[in-house]
This record gives structure tokens, C-alpha cells and sequence, in this order.
């Protein structure tokens, strides 16, 4: 079943207790389709239990989720689960089932109105079908995750949560699981992923929020790039760029950095002020070998983030934990 549009998952003011820990405290975002929304945080942050709570699998001990603009609640979280494909961190296979048998068991769970038709169609479409006879505890971790995915996938939901999808996995693997997302994120699916690998969001997705309990950060990377540190312009040069450094102070740019033959320059708008500091530069003699705006790696911002928050937190006596 295609919600198009309407399928958007929206998380209010989630709020996860286990005793008197807050695993996750008063979470707010929306995920819409055709997006890949990735969620990022240290161990032990929250991820995987707001993951749950998205899922149906554990209640919030206060908020509320929407799917399509439904409430999740216990009476129809059967119902709504059935639009949500959750792949978990392990695999969860039966490792005495073949792999035919795990997704056929699954394609019944789900009510699926021709349940072996599905499952060859999920072996054609992971090229599994030759070691549809084998079983799981048979596997390689990478086929297992393939499973997982074709499990996740097998009732066409419109949600899809992924936690750790690459974890372990070898480098041609993960560039299949990293296609696989794009090619649900074209076909207007939603998308969370939780991941540790900073590189594969760069790779992928929309939008990034950081949890540490609470949210941190919730922005394109783009936006969160410019929010930390503003918009640089680095140009590289064939000599010393100290010297020319002042060239750009003459003309009224204040934040140089001269590193090599390297000039980083702080700006307002870098589309703007790139070609005006490449005229200065050739004006003053300078041989120019590439300019380009400058994009600190995502796991600057995200460590910069993490220790902002951190300095914020109020000083306590008591240790605490987080799940």
C-alpha cells in the first residue's frame, strides 16, 4: 500500500523513561518522502530506542506519532506497523531456517496475499535466489544482511528504519546497502537511517539530526555547516599564499587564513565573493590553481556540536547513564 504524500512520520516531544533514566527526552522531527533523514549521536544516545518507539515495538512514555496523519497508539500500531519496515542492528535470522523459509515466515506474519510470489520476488531482486535453499547460520555477514533487507522490504512499506545497516559489513557490501537506499529514496520512500558512519551520510542523505538524549541539531548539512562556521572560500595557489593574504585585507575581506600556499577566507556568501577575490589575486600577480567553497568534513560539525552541548550541560555531583 502507497501512501504517496500523505505517508509522512512525524515524531512529537518523544520522551522514553527506563526507571528514573531518560533514555530519550522530548524528540521532535518530521520525515517525508523521498527523504533520507539520519540520525546520529554517540553510543548509547537514544538511537535505537527512538528507533523502536518509530516502530511500534515500545511505547513513549509521553508524545505522540503520526504516520500519514494517524496517532500510533496500542490499538492500531498492528495495523500501522504494516507501513513500516524496521531493519534492526543484528540480523535476527533463524539460523536453522533456510533463507527461503525466514522471509517466507515473515511474507505470512505480514498477510501478504501471494506469500511465496513475494519472497521469489525479493530473492530475484537481492540475487539471493541461488542461496534460497541455504540456511542462515550458512551465511557470510553480508549475505545475512542482505536478508535483513529483503526481510525489511519484503511487505513494500512506505517507512523504512534502518539501524546500523553497514555496520561490519565489507567495502562492496556496503556500496550495494548505500544503493539500495538511494534507489527506495527515488521510488519516494521515507527514510531514517542510524548510523556511526559519518562518510556514508555525506553520501546519502537529506537531512541530519543528532541525538544525545535530547536532539542536538536538526538541519541539512549544508545548513549546519554554515551555522558552525560560516562560508569560506579556499583558494589554492602555485606560490606562498602568506604574502597575498594582505592583498585580501586590502580589499576588505577580515578573516584570512594563509596555511602553505592555501588562503581561506571567511565570507558572506561564497558565490559572491569568489570571483571578486580571484580578480584581487590575479590583479596582485598571484598564479591561481583551483578555487572552491570550502565544506568541513560532517564529522567536524558533528564532533563541534557534541562539544558544544556538552559545555552547555549544567555541572552535576551525580553520574548518569544513557541507553
Amino acid at each position: 500500500m502507497l501512501l504517496g504524500a500523505r505517508c509522512v512520520l512525524t515524531a512529537s516531544h518523544l520522551t522514553r523513561r527506563f526507571g528514573d533514566r531518560v533514555a530519550v527526552g522530548d524528540v521532535s522531527f518530521e520525515l517525508a518522502p523521498g527523504q533520507i533523514f539520519a540520525l546520529l549521536g554517540p553510543n548509547g544516545a537514544g538511537k535505537t530506542t527512538t528507533l523502536r518507539m518509530l516502530a511500534g515495538l515500545i511505547r513513549p512514555t509521553s508524545g505522540s506519532i503520526h504516520l500519514g496523519g494517524e496517532i500510533l497508539t496500542p490499538q492500531n500500531a498492528p495495523r500501522l506497523r504494516s507501513r513500516i519496515g524496521f531493519l534492526t542492528e543484528t540480523p535476527g535470522l533463524w539460523d536453522r531456517l533456510s533463507v527461503r523459509r525466514n522471509l517466507l515466515v515473515y511474507a505470512r506474519l505480514h498477510g501478504l496475499p501471494a506469500p511465496d510470489r513475494s519472497v521469489d520476488e525479493a530473492l530475484d531482486a537481492f540475487d539471493m535466489r541461488d542461496r534460497a535453499r541455504d540456511a542462515a547460520a550458512q551465511l557470510s555477514k553480508g549475505l545475512k544482511q542482505r536478508v535483513a533487507l529483503a526481510r525489511t522490504l519484503l511487505h513494500r512499506p512506505d517507512v523504512i528504519l534502518l539501524d546500523e545497516p553497514t555496520a561490519g559489513l565489507d567495502p562492496e557490501s556496503a556500496r550495494e546497502v548505500r544503493e539500495l537506499v538511494l534507489r527506495l529514496r527515488s521510488e519516494r520512500r521515507t527514510i531514517l537511517v542510524s548510523t556511526h558512519n559519518l562518510d556514508e551520510v555525506e553520501r546519502v542523505a537529506n537531512r541530519v539530526a543528532i541525538l544525545r538524549s535530547r536532539l542536538v541539531a536538526v538541519d541539512t548539512p549544508a545548513a549546519l555547516r554554515a551555522r558552525l562556521f560560516g562560508a569560506r572560500v579556499r583558494v589554492v595557489l602555485a606560490q606562498q599564499a602568506g604574502p597575498l593574504a594582505r592583498v585580501l585585507a586590502d580589499a576588505g575581506f577580515s578573516d584570512i587564513t594563509a596555511d602553505g600556499s592555501s588562503l581561506s577566507v571567511g565570507v558572506d556568501d561564497a558565490s559572491v565573493a569568489a570571483p571578486r577575490i580571484v580578480r584581487r589575486l590575479v590583479e596582485a600577480g598571484a598564479d591561481i590553481q583551483s578555487v572552491a567553497a570550502e565544506e568541513p568534513p560532517l564529522e567536524q560539525v558533528y564532533l563541534r556540536l557534541l562539544e558544544d552541548e556538552v559545555r552547555q550541560e549544567p555541572p552535576t555531583t551525580h553520574g548518569s547513564s544513557r541507553s
